[in-house]
């Protein structure tokens, strides 16, 4: 009897245990049951951090066959692509033009990288610079000093090219004035007696004939017996040619060439400092990019191409592209003359007024330079 009480009371209690360890099994410990979020405690999409990342952006240029180096029209260019990269977070990228060849395939290929704009440099790029962006419609391109027609050279617009156009005539024009009265300030070394100036031009071009014909026009409305010698080079990138141009003019007795020759000009500040003589840069202040002839550059004629490509790249960012011209002129402060530098004390207050005043006639209309050599009488 005693044996079965036992018995019965052992089972029992075994059964409660494994009741309750069951019980305990089935149970998180109690710290887990704690941290367990529940779904109140579940970070809403607001509550979640934001990444911060940078818009990737980015913008290149096709040079022409000056390259980069020329001191003037692609390093100013390139310079605007810097900028951009500085003060916008651009990725900016280059190709160089070896020849005129290279120009569709340098722009297809800034194109296939997946630049956001592409500039292409020159105005002997219009054909290249149409036909790539017909195929690349949803890349926008710049046009440095290209303005697009048809076949019957009408005036034509493509979507995503802004052709970025400079009124050279009217700075031109200004760098006459400068070197017509200049030239007859004969008790300042280098200046000689004879009323003679030069101009020393690249590729007979529209570009190239505009600062021409504002030169010999600026140069004329303050000195009509002037005489004007000008060579055309015929090429942007033989710094040799042009020293030797430029030679045969001061001992024609020029004391002031204009260049307007790219990297070709570089040859007739050579020849400035050989001869004793001066010379007028052009595109950007020739003395900050070419500081080693800086005694012999008296000004530039600046087109602020720099500028200008800065802007194309901002409003391509900001979603404020458009394409056809944007012509940049005095009255927007698109091209104007350098300062005179370390020449500023030799230069007459008589001549900075003139500059000033003629700057003032371009810009109400009561003078128009000429666009051609051709229309000057």
């Amino acid at each position: 009897m005693n044996f079965l009480k036992k018995t019965i009371f052992t089972i029992l209690t075994l059964s409660i245990i494994a009741s309750l360890s069951l019980t305990l099994i089935g149970c998180p410990p109690a710290e887990e049951a704690v941290e367990e979020p529940t779904p109140t405690e579940e970070p809403t999409p607001t509550e979640e951090p934001t990444p911060t990342e940078e818009v990737e952006f980015k913008a290149a240029m096709a040079t022409d066959v000056g390259k980069l180096g020329d001191k003037s029209f692609n390093d100013g260019v390139y310079a605007g692509l810097e900028k951009a990269e500085a003060e916008l977070g651009v990725e900016i990228d280059v190709v160089i033009s070896e020849q005129q060849t290279d120009y569709v395939p340098n722009l297809t290929k800034l194109a296939e990288d997946g630049n956001n704009v592409v500039f292409a440099v020159g105005f002997m790029m219009g054909d290249s610079i149409k036909e790539v962006a017909e195929k690349f419609p949803d890349t926008y391109f710049g046009g440095i000093d290209i303005s697009l027609a048809d076949a019957d050279f009408n005036p034509i617009d493509v979507p995503n090219i802004r052709e970025i156009l400079f009124r050279e005539q009217e700075v031109g024009y200004l760098a006459g004035v400068f070197a017509g009265m200049m030239t007859k300030e004969d008790s300042i070394d280098g200046i000689n007696a004879d009323n003679v100036i030069g101009m020393v031009g690249g590729m007979k071009i529209p570009p190239v004939d505009r600062f021409i014909a504002g030169y010999i026009a600026g140069a004329k409305s303050v000195n009509p017996d002037i005489q004007i010698e000008i060579i055309y080079t015929e090429t942007f990138t033989d710094p040799a040619i042009g020293k030797e141009a430029a030679i045969a003019q001061y001992e024609a007795g020029a004391d002031i060439v204009f260049q307007v020759a790219g990297l070709t000009g570089v040859g007739v500040f050579e020849a400035a400092v050989d001869k004793g003589n001066y010379a007028i840069g052009v595109d950007v202040d020739q003395s900050i990019s070419s500081p080693d002839n800086a005694p012999v550059i008296l000004t530039s004629a600046e087109k602020f191409l720099t500028q200008a490509t800065f802007l194309t790249i901002k409003d391509a960012l900001e979603g404020n592209f458009t394409g056809g011209d944007t012509a940049y002129g005095l009255e927007n402060d698109g091209v104007g003359l350098s300062p005179f530098h370390e020449h500023e004390d030799i230069v007459p207050q008589e001549i900075k007024d003139a500059i000033e005043k003629a700057k003032q006639d371009i810009i109400t209309g009561t003078v128009v330079p000429p666009e051609t050599p051709e229309e000057i009488e």
